[in-house]
């Protein structure tokens, strides 16, 4: 098992931060196929209240609860700090999506322990992954 499907199976709890309300953007069209999959979204923008029927935080270090995944849509010069948060709140893994690459954020998730993808999509992974599993008789 990759480490994309390793997350995908074992992170139920998604932390979207950078999630848009705009249903037109990659943000919202990730979390809500999640949420259609039986995800928990946590939408972390400091612009919005709600977004998808959820309670939308500043950032992570607001969230109440714990968070298995941090998906990432914000520049990659912000991925950092945004890594510094996710290692403080002990999540599991970070995701940064497509387009989004910085080895030294990666680099320190890593040496905390946590799972790290970087420059893919969520949403496409599942899509293969779940594809794969119907095609090897998986469930």
């Amino acid at each position: 098992m990759n480490q994309e499907e390793q997350i995908l199976d074992t992170c139920r709890i998604v932390a979207v931060v950078g999630l848009s309300p705009d249903a037109e953007r990659p943000s919202f069209r990730v979390a809500s196929y999640l949420k259609e999959q039986g995800y928990r979204i946590i939408p972390v923008n400091p612009r919005f209240s709600q977004i998808l029927g959820e309670t939308c935080y500043p950032e992570l270090a607001a969230i109440g609860e714990s968070v298995d995944v941090v998906d990432i849509f914000r520049r990659a010069e912000e991925t950092q700090a945004i890594v510094d948060q996710a290692i403080a709140i002990g999540a599991r893994a970070v995701w940064m999506q497509e387009g989004v690459v910085n080895e030294t954020a990666a680099a320190k998730a890593r040496e905390a322990g946590l799972l790290v993808v970087m420059d893919k999509c969520m949403r496409k992974e599942h899509l293969k992954a779940t594809e794969r599993k119907n095609k090897s008789g998986g469930v």
